[in-house]
């Protein structure tokens, strides 16, 4: 079995996603349920539906759509140009072309049977399955219940984001601690009689559930549950929700009175913080007056929930921490900034039905945060049914359409397919050889357009039984393993009492056994085709990794993490599981390394990308000349070209990521190393460092390393 290329994912000359953004675990398929199921790996996609891409064409008018399954046109379909019909792949109905398309013939034809758009968006439309057209909306809410030092932090990068959104965006502000205060940006400020008494609860309109009072905005009680009347007119929208460029002054003179929450709190005990309540008010607000529109409620949130709805620890501290938004069409950016816990776990919920984004640091200081905010600001459910729906689910399964509140240009998902079991359907020799999917994605761009995205794909079926040839060189293992790490996450959520480990153990065993080459019972005879030669290790890395392995990790993390896990493309996705390991030395150009503790050498830095956080690691020379500041002498240019080649990669490796990456520069048997040991294979332990030599560095762990796991699934996989 090979056991090289340990440095992460396989390089890729070019961009692995390709135009269309999909990739598939197999992209040839077998034609019958039995053959699907030996093959273990799920039948499975990814795609990402909105991905940026130059080569992708946009068209100022609405698709063409077969009348019988509403496939759009594209390349795969066969056109009659002289009778100016076209065939659906999908459903072989013939459909006429529409009279603006009488001038089509073999050398004029439309955008949308070019070979090379597969994938090709559409603006303009005067389509059915579009979107309505309306301004995007951003509505903070804002935890007081911070430090003074803190509260600046969050003001400074509230105040940056205001000035980037554009001038059309409709912006709304919530505060809370204690009590929940929706900050009115327009109207009157002048209190009258009536709203005094309605405030006090003796006015006609407070026993029917009115808004509050002007000013300051209403204070709803900590623990109670307010109700927003839908059918609001403009100008009571408008007290709340104005143009970003006629309220910049309002807020930025809001955020200057602002002060941290003043509500006493006894010693001992946490502060009285209603997060529950304030993101119900901020639903409420928004499904009252904007419902269905494209809405994001950015909350920034210092601590746990103590107080009201969404509770999840008491106000002593002595105890121990831990004891909703779909049908709108809004979406939750939780920014999550505390050492102790904040309920990110039991608010998934929320990211589960409406897709949110979620970025969990320390402290609003951070860099962290500070970039991720401001990234931010540059540029769910709906079932039906139908004969393509498979009977097994997985996820969020019965249907072939679904709702997302939220998509952006990393946004991927994951779709799992079940080959039908009807013989008729898929015998082979009678019916096509090709497979086709069309994924078509309505959405709204950031200035409240409305999009529609189709990408149409096509694979092969394989008419022989596993094993063959072309199943094996459709294989991708990367996907793979993705799609392996996204379901193994879903079942540990979902299953009471899942081994996750024995799960992706013993589907590793069985694809050894299925695809490997070997003697019975004779482990030294086995070998596996290049094609799958990486999966076992992206398996060995999957088990030891923070998705699986929940012990060192907070609930809130553990979420966090498996979170990301499901929305990134497959390229990042893979490096979350089996980090990327780059070596810098004199002796020879920047190149991969083994992800294993015998990659360290003193006189070389090592870039560890986790996707999490990026690592530069400097070895004990490198770091003893660093100190001794070599880099700064004219006639050691060299050096100081080797110390900030790493840098200048782990900044571009940070650039594009959403959250923002940690940043590690740390030395050889410096506290902070352990973000690198963390992740390399422990080949080099206390159990044997006498057979490795003085020179190697020592992981202190009892996990078996990858020579050890391969030597027991190559036994287990030849098993009679």
């Amino acid at each position: 079995m090979a056991t090289a290329d340990m440095g992460g994912a396989p390089a890729q000359a070019v961009d692995p996603e390709g135009i269309d953004g999909v990739r598939m675990t197999w992209n040839s398929w077998p034609r019958t349920k039995v053959e699907a199921s030996k093959c273990v790996i799920p039948i499975a996609a990814s795609i990402a539906p909105i991905r940026t891409n130059p080569e992708i064409p946009t068209l100022p008018y609405a698709p063409l759509r077969c009348k019988t399954c509403i496939a759009a046109l594209n390349p795969f379909c066969r056109v009659d140009f002289t009778a100016k019909i076209w065939i659906c792949p999908f459903c072989f109905q013939r459909n006429h072309f529409p009279p603006h398309y009488a001038g089509i013939s073999e050398t004029n034809v439309p955008a949308e049977l070019y070979p090379q758009y597969t994938t090709i968006a559409y603006s303009n439309l005067n389509d059915p399955h579009a979107q309505i057209q309306s301004n995007p909306v951003f509505l903070f809410v804002l935890d007081t219940c911070m430090i003074e030092e803190e509260m600046g932090f969050v003001k400074s990068s509230l105040r940056r984001a205001i000035v980037s959104l554009p001038d059309n965006a409709l912006v709304g502000f919530i505060s809370y601690g204690t009590q929940v205060h929706v900050h009115e940006l327009g109207g009157s400020k002048e209190i009258t009689k009536d709203q005094v008494l309605d405030q006090l609860g003796l006015g006609p309109s407070s026993r029917r559930g009115g808004p509050g009072p002007v000013g300051a905005g209403p204070a709803f009680p900590k623990a109670g549950n307010p109700v927003v009347q839908n059918g609001m007119s403009a100008s009571a929208v408008n007290r709340f929700l104005l143009p970003a460029s006629e309220c910049e002054f309002t807020l930025n003179a809001l955020l200057d009175e602002l002060q941290t929450d003043q509500w006493p709190v006894p010693p001992g005990s946490r502060s009285l913080r209603c997060t529950g309540v304030a993101l119900s008010v901020a639903s409420g607000l928004l499904g009252a007056c904007l419902p269905g529109t494209s809405a994001r409620i950015i909350a920034l949130v210092g601590g746990p929930c103590t107080e009201g709805p969404g509770t999840i620890v008491s106000k002593d501290m002595s105890d121990p921490v831990r004891k909703q938004l779909v049908s709108q069409g809004h979406v939750l950016d939780l920014f999550a900034s505390a050492l102790d816990q904040v309920g990110v776990a039991e608010m998934k919920v929320a990211g589960r039905e409406d897709w949110w984004s979620c970025c969990l640091i320390r402290e609003f200081g951070h860099s962290v945060f500070k970039d991720s905010f401001k990234r931010l600001f540059e540029g769910g459910e709906s079932h039906l049914k139908g004969v393509a729906v498979a009977d097994t689910v997985i996820g969020q399964g019965n249907t072939m359409a679904w709702k997302f509140c939220s998509l952006d240009k990393n946004t991927n998902v994951t779709i799992f397919f079940d080959i039908s079991s009807s013989e008729r359907a898929n015998a082979p020799g009678t019916a096509n050889p090709q497979l086709y999917l069309q994924f078509q994605t309505s959405f709204q761009s950031p200035d409240g357009q409305s999009m529609l995205r189709i990408t149409t794909v096509t694979r092969r079926w394989v008419e022989s039984v596993v094993g063959s040839e072309e199943l094996v060189q459709g294989f991708d293992q990367e996907t793979a393993a993705v799609v392996m790490g996204r379901l193994c996450s879903h079942k540990m959520e979902m299953e009471e009492g899942f081994d996750a480990t024995r799960w992706l153990d013993r589907n590793l065993i069985r694809l050894c056994s299925k695809f490997g080459d070997y003697r019975k019972d004779d482990p030294a005879s086995f070998t596996l085709n290049p094609c799958f030669s990486l999966f076992p290790q992206f398996m060995f890395n999957l088990r030891r990794s923070q998705f699986v392995q929940v012990f060192n990790n907070s609930p809130d993390e553990t979420a966090y993490f498996r979170m990301l896990l499901n929305r990134e493309n497959i390229t990042n996705a893979a490096v979350m599981i089996q980090p990327s390991l780059i070596s810098y030395s004199f002796n020879a150009p920047p190149s991969p390394a083994l992800l294993d503790v015998a990659s360290i050498a003193a006189d070389r830095i090592l870039l560890l990308d986790s996707y999490f956080s990026v690592v530069i690691f400097h070895g004990m020379t490198i770091a003893q000349w660093r100190n001794m500041g070599y880099q700064n002498q004219p006639e050691h240019q060299a050096f100081k070209e080797l110390l900030e080649a790493p840098q200048q990669d782990a900044q571009i490796i940070i650039h594009d990521r959403f959250p923002v990456p940690r940043l590690v520069v740390c030395d050889q048997h410096g506290s902070q190393a352990r973000f690198l040991l963390a992740k390399l294979n422990p080949s080099a332990t206390y159990n044997n460092v006498n057979e490795m030599g003085a020179a190697s560095d020592v992981i202190f762990t009892d996990d078996v390393s990858l020579q050890v796991f391969f030597e027991h699934l190559q036994r287990l996989a030849v098993q009679s």
